[in-house]
């Protein structure tokens, strides 16, 4: 049975997240603040954490970069109404896995956490890599065979939902709904221009250089993809 801390000063929302995942046979505990989290999560294992952004003491962001910093590895899933593509990047560089805008969906919530359940220990590595390519997640730096690659923090959002799905494909339409959805002026065009972008630039610092087979691949009618021979 999985342990799953939920962090939530609205009682609505909490009572909410708390019976639907209860429903599905979690074990729930339930903090109303950021301090109260913090000491749960030095003293138990939990499986998934669920931060509310903004709580009464300190916030979501601030909670998961301090567990990461201790070397928490848990799958962290942020409850936020902040779904610009900024704070997203800063939730990302903090060390949460996930988002999931309020207001809350009980079939969502329950599918974004069988997800999270799903992912295997090494997808919470400070470091993921595939081949030559590395990412930090804490840091965000990015390395092609040991060199530095500076990107844009979209750039960097579509590539570590890449590395954390290796061999699994991801349409435009459902990368512009997971790392844009909230953000009015997105487009596929703007995902399209960043996915060009950011392959560019990994694929000139791969061994062979810009003639070799791209790093992120394209399926017709699935999308794209990193491989990976370990996934």
């Amino acid at each position: 049975m999985a342990k799953i801390l939920v962090a939530e000063d609205d009682r609505n929302v909490s009572d909410l997240v708390k019976v639907t995942l209860e429903h599905e046979r979690y074990l729930v505990e339930v903090c109303k603040d950021g301090l109260s989290a913090l000491t749960q999560l030095r003293i138990y294992p939990y499986d998934v954490v669920i931060l509310d952004w903004v709580l009464p003491d300190m916030t979501g962001v601030e909670i998961c970069r301090e567990y990461r910093a201790h070397g928490g590895t848990a799958a962290v899933l942020m409850l936020t109404a902040k779904g610009s593509v900024d704070n997203k990047a800063e939730g990302l560089d903090a060390g949460c896995d996930d988002y999931l805008v309020k207001p809350v969906h009980p079939t969502e919530l329950t599918a974004r956490v069988r997800a999270l359940l799903r992912r295997p220990k090494t997808m919470l590595a400070k470091v993921i890599s595939v081949g030559p390519l590395e990412l930090n997640v804490l840091t965000r730096e990015v390395k092609m065979t040991g060199e530095r690659i500076h990107l844009t923090p979209k750039e960097y959002a579509i590539l570590e939902l890449l590395m954390k799905h290796p061999n699994q494909s991801f349409t435009m339409e459902a990368i512009l709904d997971r790392l844009w959805g909230a953000d009015d002026s997105a487009s596929i065009d703007a995902v399209r221009t960043h996915m060009k972008t950011l392959r560019k630039k990994l694929d000139d610092h791969s061994e062979g250089g810009a003639g070799k087979e791209s790093v992120i691949k394209t399926k017709r009618g699935l999308g794209y993809s990193i491989m990976s021979d370990d996934a």
